[in-house]
């Protein structure tokens, strides 16, 4: 199985999980990997570090465990060591958080579709009963609504969030 670092033309970075090289060369040449934020299919690898199952290491010296502490990344040293500083927050971290808070609106909010200014409309005029909704509406609908008084907000649903991301 090869675990590879992938990014799309927008500069989302996720992980892909192949059989191959030539598996995942087939998948792309086939329109079959996209980006699960935005569904790009301009898919470039990335470079990654590999990973190395050595075993447990046995504490041979101190100047051993000196140099084991020298090999450890700047990044996670520092984030470890400075528990009082705010941690640095990469862009993988980021797209998890913002699709786990699309799933979550997506659980929370019933989806109307097309009717979805009709709905708007029917809950602010006391026609309908109040509830959270989602659905589409066009830009002109969206800007006739906000003008009657009625709050909506653009929300971009992309497929992963209608699905388990892995």
């Amino acid at each position: 199985m090869k675990v590879l670092n992938l990014q799309c033309s927008y500069q989302h970075a996720f992980e892909g999980w192949f059989g191959s090289e030539d598996d995942f060369q087939g998948q792309l040449a086939r329109g079959l990997v996209t980006c699960p934020l935005c569904a790009d299919p301009a898919i470039q690898k990335m470079p990654s570090a590999p990973r190395l199952n050595l075993g447990a290491v046995a504490e041979a010296s101190p100047a051993a465990s000196a140099s084991r502490e020298l090999s450890v990344p700047a990044a996670s040293a520092a984030i470890s060591s400075a528990h009082d500083a705010t941690p640095v927050v990469d862009g993988s971290v980021r797209q998890a958080e913002f699709l786990q808070a699309l799933r979550q609106v997506m659980a929370n909010t019933e989806d109307v579709g097309e009717r979805f200014a009709d709905e708007a409309r029917a809950m602010h005029y006391g026609d309908a009963e109040q509830r959270s909704i989602r659905g589409q509406a066009s830009r002109t609908q969206a800007m006739e609504l906000i003008e009657e008084g009625i709050e909506v907000m653009p929300l971009p649903l992309p497929a992963a969030v209608k699905e388990t991301l892995q």
